[in-house]
């Protein structure tokens, strides 16, 4: 089979679902990560009459994790790599916001468990199983909101914790936790093999997610008011496909895209220091070797 391989988490419905339909419709095979194993199969099953005609990809895979978990991560990884595709694209997608501080049962705070934990370790997971293609492209979802994370920039909270011993703002910690990935991610893609390349897409904010209503709380009660100005689905999804699909990778590796074009995140965002300090914490919290620099690496 010829067609690339694209994985995205929180494959079973809203963006992650358009995602694949736009890809599967362009001729790509497409493996779904989502926690309701029923919700997913039936996500997969839509799927099927969207192959284009004369074309080969394999029926679309499904896998079954909670992102939440750290077991999970690990075994969603090991069954990838068991399964002998090499992944072409990574799409993590899942993403999370709760209405209270909870933490896991690994010891974090549940949004940042999703949205930073989840796919900083997945995708070193799959790098360790050598599962990823050559020349992969591993596309984090983002958000302009993480321009209103509070983040020490000294003593950097990676895993949501600190939010314990101060005011729960469900807003900020969902645009911390998107602040503290951007930057996690800004630092693995100084890291990664040579060939492939990382990017953060900002969909804006998108309707039909069931996100807002999911999450409860603040973000619950303030959703009607942006709704009207919320973007389709359809729209919603055009970077990422476009990162995901584009002939040539798209430039820079580690930026941030919006409207399928290089977009400028904050400030803190674009700090290398803090960067590596995020990165190098998040490595040590989950007991895993930090990538080796590429600088390191060719001395």
């Amino acid at each position: 089979m010829n067609s690339k391989t694209t994985v995205i988490t929180g494959g079973g419905s809203g963006l992650g679902l358009e995602m694949a339909r736009h890809l599967v419709r362009s001729g790509r095979s497409v493996a779904l990560v989502g926690r309701d194993e029923a919700r997913v199969r039936a996500a997969a099953e839509s799927l099927v009459p969207l192959t284009p005609t004369g074309s080969d990809p394999a029926p679309p895979r499904t896998y079954t994790a909670d992102l939440e978990q750290w077991s999970q991560v690990r075994l969603l990884a090991r069954e990838l790599a068991a399964d002998g595709v090499p992944v072409d694209v990574l799409v993590n997608n899942a993403g999370a916001a709760f209405p209270q501080y909870q933490r896991t049962a690994d010891g974090v705070e549940r949004t940042y468990a999703i949205n930073h934990i989840a796919p900083f370790l997945l995708t070193h997971e799959l790098l360790a199983h050598e599962a990823l293609a050559a020349d992969a492209r591993i596309i984090n979802m983002s958000s302009f909101v993480e321009k209103r994370g509070k983040l020490d920039a000294d003593d950097p909270d990676v895993d949501g914790t600190s939010w314990n011993t101060r005011f729960y703002h469900q807003p900020n910690v969902y645009a911390t936790s998107k602040l503290v990935g951007l930057l996690a991610a800004r630092e693995l893609a100084r890291r990664l093999p040579d060939g492939m390349s990382l990017y953060n897409a900002n969909p804006g904010m998108v309707k039909g997610t069931a996100f807002n209503s999911n999450a409860g709380g603040l973000l619950r009660l303030t959703a009607p008011l942006y709704r009207p100005f919320a973007l389709p689905l359809e729209e919603g999804v055009r970077t990422p496909v476009w990162l995901a699909g584009a002939p040539t990778a798209p430039r820079p590796s580690g930026g941030y895209f919006t409207n399928s074009a290089v977009d400028t995140p904050s400030p803190r965002a674009q700090d290398d220091a803090l960067a590596r300090r995020v990165y190098d914490r998040t490595a040590a919290l989950l007991g895993i070797e930090p990538l080796k620099e590429r600088a390191a690496r060719a001395c």
